[in-house]
């Protein structure tokens, strides 16, 4: 069915799905580019839907520096689906449909960002891999070859590393990570003075978290001259170093001047 000008929508998501729809109908991408909401309410009054090679890519003043420029991907087309919210429901104010570019098969349309889906089975499976440790390259290659081939998934590995961390950033808002970070943040809102810093590896997960409160960095001013550095104290169930930066004061008492949660005892984790 082509869009037209007669056409209504009760909310922003039905108008959505319709352009997504005929995008992958007609054999193209497509994008939200812009909105206006109400000085009145804030509500959305005006929404614009694009194709996605709508418009063309800002010069890059870095462009000298840049040894694998990306693929220029925009044309500048026009193809543009504009609504506007009449009595409470969604009205096509503006159209046009004329393409400056030739349209994909529907071989591949299902590659197009707009139409790109993690199936939840396969999510799933993502997630059981990951927990026993098999790397999401691997994970990706095997899910291609159930379907045989890349071009049969209807998702990319960008897509499995963004599904993936956005497990992880879920998973953090109530497990072990999420406390400690709020616990952080909650100190530091009390005194500024108060200091932490966490390291992340190339899959977005936390490994290495030092922190020291003010009372420590009094007393490391104060008796700074001798540091004791010692992780033996790998006691915590997930056997994880626990390094304690400590010297004496002058009652020769132990004072504590920081101290770190290590993901192991590498060179890389104690530097």
């Amino acid at each position: 069915m082509t869009p037209t000008l007669d056409l209504e929508f009760d909310n922003l998501e039905e108008a959505w799905q319709y352009w997504v729809g005929y995008g992958k109908r007609m054999g193209f991408g497509v994008r939200k580019e812009n909105s206006n909401k109400s000085k009145k309410d804030g509500s959305i009054i005006y929404y614009k839907y694009v194709c996605h090679k709508e418009g063309v890519r800002k010069p890059d003043k870095r462009d000298f520096k840049i040894r694998k420029p990306r693929q220029e991907t925009r044309t500048g087309c026009e193809v543009r689906m504009i609504v506007k919210k009449v009595n409470g429901r969604f009205r096509v104010s503006e159209l046009y449909l004329d393409h400056n570019h030739p349209l994909e098969p529907q071989e591949t349309v299902h590659m197009f960002a707009s139409q790109r889906k993690l199936p939840e089975a396969q999510g799933y499976a993502l997630e059981a891999a990951e927990d026993v440790g098999i790397k999401q390259k691997a994970s990706f290659n095997l899910m291609s070859k159930y379907v045989g081939g890349r071009a049969n998934l209807g998702y990319t590995e960008e897509d499995i590393k963004s599904y993936l961390r956005a497990r992880r950033q879920r998973k953090m808002c109530y497990g072990e990570a999420g406390c400690l970070l709020r616990y952080f943040q909650h100190q530091l809102i009390e005194n500024p003075s108060y200091f932490h810093a966490y390291q992340v590896d190339s899959e977005d997960r936390i490994t290495n978290v030092f922190w020291a409160d003010p009372r420590m960095l009094l007393d490391y001013d104060c008796f700074g001259d001798v540091i004791s550095f010692d992780t033996t104290y790998s006691t915590n169930r997930e056997n994880r170093p626990l390094a304690i930066f400590s010297s004496f004061n002058h009652y020769r008492e132990v004072v504590i001047f920081g101290a770190a949660l290590l993901y192991d005892e590498t060179i890389e984790s104690f530097k």
